[in-house]
């Protein structure tokens, strides 16, 4: 008979422990999935316990390239992607939306699972917030980051100019950097749009992290790069 000593008993309930926390995380991952949103394939992650949604709407072209099991090929460095993870552990169900989802059956669909619904968009995944808003789509609150805000903002086309009125806005909440140095999204657009809104949004104004490349893209202020955690902090508990 070979007796085990206390230490090789310890190693193997180590290698238990491990087995079962990589069982678990494998488990999340497949959480995970693909789904069809108006003839727009869309990535969904969905916790076990849902408390409430969030549609994310990355900047760019916005073309996410979703695979068959809710894996992003797209996009991974845009702010709202590198995060959407972060957003499903606080128990959001979490949609991540391609450029072509119609918002509003996405609403429909994130409403089915759990309410409050609220869009997050970020650069140009705000103006695409507005366009769907202005076609009949009605989140619960609206979260708008390094955004087309106002003509201020450096760009004619913005929130202000595809809404005409901010009696569509929902509760909405601006998350701007003081240094955004992108040219359509300037912090000079930030104030009067919320004088526009009426006193339906508010701004939170974050500083820090790092600024890498071009001021437009997501390894810079405009990209909250090194900022992550306060983002998603602010932005998953506006509600």
């Amino acid at each position: 008979m070979v007796r085990l000593t206390s230490q090789p008993c310890r190693v193997i309930v180590r290698i238990c422990l491990a087995l079962t926390v990589s069982l678990a995380v494998g488990a999340r991952r497949r959480a995970d999935e693909t789904v069809t949103i108006g003839g727009s394939r869309v990535a969904l992650i969905r916790p076990k316990a849902v408390r409430a949604s969030v549609i994310l709407l990355p900047g760019g072209d916005g073309a996410i390239n979703v695979g068959d099991r809710g894996d992003i090929h797209g996009l991974l460095g845009n702010q709202l992607v590198r995060t959407r993870n972060a957003y499903a552990a606080r128990g959001l169900a979490v949609m991540v939306a391609d450029a072509n989802t119609d918002l509003k059956a996405a609403v429909d669909y994130m409403a089915a699972i759990k309410r409050p619904v609220t869009v997050i968009g970020t650069s140009r995944g705000t103006l695409r917030a507005a366009e769907g808003i202005a076609r009949g789509a009605r989140p619960d609150a609206l979260v708008l980051t390094s955004g087309f805000l106002s003509p201020e903002s450096g760009s004619s086309s913005n929130v202000m100019s595809i809404l005409g009125s901010p009696s569509a806005l929902p509760r909405t909440l601006v998350i701007h950097h003081t240094s955004d140095g992108c040219k359509v999204t300037l912090p000079a657009g930030v104030d009067p749009f919320i004088k526009w809104s009426g006193g339906r949004a508010r701004a939170k104004w974050l500083s820090g992290g790092a600024e890498e490349g071009d001021p437009c893209q997501a390894r810079g202020h405009h990209g909250f790069n090194g900022l992550d955690g306060q983002v998603v902090s602010l932005a998953a508990g506006f509600r």
